[in-house]
């Protein structure tokens, strides 16, 4: 029984202690507090934009012609040198025409005595030696031979292909003595002193798309960067691609530029001088979007937003921030709505 009496005072002593560490505990402002997280800053300010577009071309001649023959024919003449530059009207290839040459002549012969009976009954006409009616045939028959010869003679002239404008011979496709129709290629003309390209654009920006507007290209092998001015659009979107075909004429040239070429082009649809840039790296994304933090008056908030063109490290904001606005940049993924920052450094 003693026992028990002495172990009694000594553990409502251990009781007292512990209840007085804990007020002491209370008494000087419970457990410590938090420290702010430390993050880093852009505040907002106007960037100056350009809004490109990059596509695939192709470098096309000015005019390029199949040269082929209106009518069939023997080749006689042979003038195509292949690769060559060709003046327009310069003739390439003559067709026999022997026949038509001795149908002409036949025609001729008897303009002349069509043209003389005419002559004598316009006079019998005039003393009353022969009715209205016969001279009236004898004028109808002389005008039918005039209108075989000049049928004849736009035959004859068929049998001469010339070049229809000046350009570069591509390669021949017959030879001399050959039997050739309308059917046949002989072979092709290209103007290329002026070269064009064609390029399709997505739907959506074909209302920025302008005559005379000026666009950037490059090919490949070449060092240079080459502008062209945009022509004319086609007339409607292709329904399958979605997108607007338009051709642009060449500004100068030089042996790199080659009908056929594969260009790369870029075109600058708008500039904007108070543009919205953040860094990719401040943009939180979610399930219905993307996010940023801002600290107004050292309140966290997370602004919903909008994105429009980028670059290699930037992104334009469209909606959702306002110039001025703290953006944070750094800790996003540790930052609460009720979280205290530190600013430790601001752009």
């Amino acid at each position: 029984m003693r026992k028990i009496f002495i172990v009694a005072p000594i553990v409502f002593l251990v009781f007292i202690s512990c209840s007085e560490k804990k007020n002491q505990s209370a008494a000087a402002g419970g457990p410590p507090k938090a420290a702010p997280l430390q993050v880093e800053a852009l505040v907002l300010a106007p960037s100056a934009i350009s809004e490109k577009l990059e596509v695939t071309g192709n470098i096309l001649p000015f005019e390029s012609t199949e040269i082929k023959p209106e009518i069939s024919g023997r080749v006689v003449f042979l003038n195509i040198k292949e690769g060559a530059l060709a003046s327009k009207g310069q003739l390439l290839v003559k067709l026999f025409d022997g026949d038509l040459q001795a149908q002409l002549k036949r025609l001729q012969v008897q303009l002349e005595i069509a043209d003389k009976t005419e002559e004598r009954q316009k006079e019998l006409l005039k003393i009353g030696g022969i009715s209205q009616q016969d001279y009236d045939l004898s004028v109808l028959q002389l005008n039918n031979i005039r209108a075989d010869i000049e049928l004849i003679r736009v035959n004859i002239s068929k049998t001469e292909i010339r070049a229809p404008y000046s350009g570069k011979l591509g390669l021949k496709n017959i030879s001399p003595g050959a039997y050739i129709s309308p059917s046949n290629i002989l072979t092709t003309i290209s103007q290329v002193n002026q070269l064009k390209i064609e390029f399709s654009i997505p739907e959506k920006y074909s209302s920025q798309i302008r005559n005379g507007m000026e666009v950037d290209f490059t090919v490949e092998g070449s060092p240079g960067e080459y502008k062209a001015a945009v022509s004319a659009t086609e007339s409607s979107v292709e329904q399958n691609t979605r997108n607007l075909k338009i051709r642009a004429i060449v500004k100068g040239g030089d042996r790199y530029l080659v009908p056929g070429n594969f260009a790369k082009v870029e075109i600058i649809l708008g500039r904007n001088p108070n543009a919205i840039m953040i860094p990719s790296q401040a943009i939180i994304p979610v399930a219905r979007g993307k996010q940023v933090v801002t600290l107004k008056n050292g309140q966290v908030s997370f602004n919903n937003i909008v994105t429009g063109v980028r670059d290699s490290s930037r992104v334009q904001v469209l909606d959702g921030l306002s110039l001025g606005d703290t953006l944070i940049t750094t800790g996003l993924l540790f930052i609460r709505p009720d979280s205290k920052l530190k600013l430790t450094k601001i752009q």
